[in-house]
């Protein structure tokens, strides 16, 4: 199990985009991707909590956190080796450790917790909440943006990751994510 959750060694930089549910992840992922010709590894619990909702009309449940991180380390795996020097991740284990702590009482699996602490990324981007909410079948939580963007702000201070916080148009956090993989792309 824990093998499933470590990631393989890749001679590519790692940033994460990291955040409350709807501020922007996935379309600066693939914005990133584009401007810079490279991979970028989607969010596997959109898929895998898209279809059981669809087969069940069930939401997530705790059973459900360790077959996400599998298969978001898998497919992170997968696409490191395909990365043009750089990887962009629309999320990683620490925030599913986040996720699983505020919708369980501060539970998080030990060997998720483990994985999530041990994966290491080479900068984090905390995206802010001042875009729109979009709401969709598994987003629910409109009204708790603020305080879930402080609790992704301390996760990331509590366990020494190296971050910038996003805020502006699409346009602006593109710009500014640029300037800071541009510094760590250069040799």
């Amino acid at each position: 199990m824990e093998e499933a959750l470590r990631q393989q060694p890749a001679d590519v930089l790692k940033v994460v985009l990291f955040g409350p549910e709807s501020t922007g992840k996935t379309t600066l992922a693939r914005d990133l991707a584009e401007h810079y010709q490279t991979s970028w590894v989607p969010e596997y619990a959109r898929e895998y909590l898209q279809d059981k909702w669809d087969r069940e009309h069930k939401a997530c449940e705790p059973e459900d956190l360790l077959p996400i991180a599998i298969g978001q380390m898998r497919l992170e795996n997968t696409l490191a080796r395909k990365a043009n020097r750089l990887l962009i991740c629309d999320t990683d284990l620490l925030e599913t450790k986040v996720y699983s702590e505020v919708y369980y009482l501060g539970y998080c699996d030990p060997v998720l917790e483990r994985a999530a602490l041990r994966n290491a990324y080479d900068l984090y981007f905390l995206t802010g909440i001042d875009v729109p909410w979009q709401a969709d079948d598994l987003r629910d939580k409109p009204d708790e943006r603020e305080g879930m963007f402080v609790t992704f702000r301390q996760a990331l201070e509590e366990n020494n990751r190296r971050f910038i916080i996003l805020e502006g148009s699409r346009e602006e956090r593109l710009q500014k994510a640029i300037i800071h993989i541009d510094k760590l792309l250069v040799p």
